[in-house]
C-alpha cells in the first residue's frame, strides 16, 4: 500500500483508468452509443486542469506569499529552491492546457467564434466568452508576468538585487490580479451550461 500511495505517478494513472471504467460503465453504454465522445474527455480535461490551475493560484496567494515573511530566513530556501519552481511548472502548464482544453470545447461545440467576439447565439454563450476572455487574460499574466519575474525572484535567471526587487511587486500584482478576475471567470465558467 505504502509504495502505491508513494508514487504519485501511479496514483493518477489508477485514477484514469478509474475514471475511463466510470466513463465507460455509467455514461451511454446502455443505450449503445459510445459512452465517451471528445466532449466529455475535453470537458473532464478542462476541469481537471482548471482545479491544478486554480487550486495552485490559490494556494500561492492564500498560504505561500503571506506566510514567508514569518518563515525564518535559513529554512526560506527550502521553500524558493524546492517547493515554489515545482508549484510554478504545474501552474503555468495548468493555466495553458485549462485555456487549450476551454478553447477546445468552444470550438468543437460550434459557439467558439461568437463567444469569443459576444456575438452569442444566447445569452450563455455570451456568458461563456467573458469567461474565455477573463481566463486568457489570466493565462497571459502567468506566462508574461508572474514566471519571468519568478524567475528572477527564485534565482533560476541571472539577475541584479535592484531586478529581483523590481520583479516581486510586479508578480505579486498580477497573481492578485489573477485572483480578482477568478472570481467572475469562475462564475462565467459554471454558469453558462453550453453542451
Amino acid at each position: 500500500m505504502a509504495k502505491f500511495f508513494g508514487n504519485l505517478h501511479l496514483v493518477l494513472l489508477a485514477g484514469l483508468v478509474l475514471a475511463l471504467v466510470v466513463m465507460y460503465h455509467f455514461v451511454g453504454a446502455s443505450d449503445g452509443a459510445l459512452p465517451i465522445d471528445a466532449n466529455s474527455v475535453l470537458r473532464w480535461l478542462h476541469v481537471f486542469f482548471a482545479i491544478v490551475w486554480i487550486g495552485l493560484l490559490y494556494y500561492l496567494n492564500f498560504v505561500q506569499v503571506p506566510t514567508m515573511p514569518k518563515i525564518p530566513a535559513e529554512l526560506k530556501g527550502g521553500v524558493t529552491g524546492y517547493i515554489a519552481p515545482k508549484v510554478l511548472f504545474f501552474f503555468r502548464y495548468g493555466a495553458l492546457l485549462t485555456v487549450l482544453t476551454g478553447l477546445a470545447i468552444a470550438f468543437v461545440n460550434g459557439y467558439g467564434d461568437r463567444a469569443m467576439r459576444f456575438q452569442g447565439a444566447t445569452a450563455a454563450e455570451n456568458l461563456i466568452g467573458l469567461g474565455m476572455w477573463l481566463a486568457l487574460i489570466m493565462a497571459f499574466n502567468v506566462w508574461f508576468i508572474i514566471w519571468p519575474a519568478q524567475k528572477k525572484i527564485l534565482g533560476l535567471v541571472e539577475a541584479t538585487p535592484e531586478q529581483k526587487a523590481a520583479a516581486a511587486p510586479r508578480a505579486l500584482y498580477a497573481s492578485r490580479t489573477n485572483v480578482l478576475l477568478s472570481l467572475p471567470m469562475l462564475y462565467c465558467m459554471v454558469s453558462a451550461n453550453l453542451g
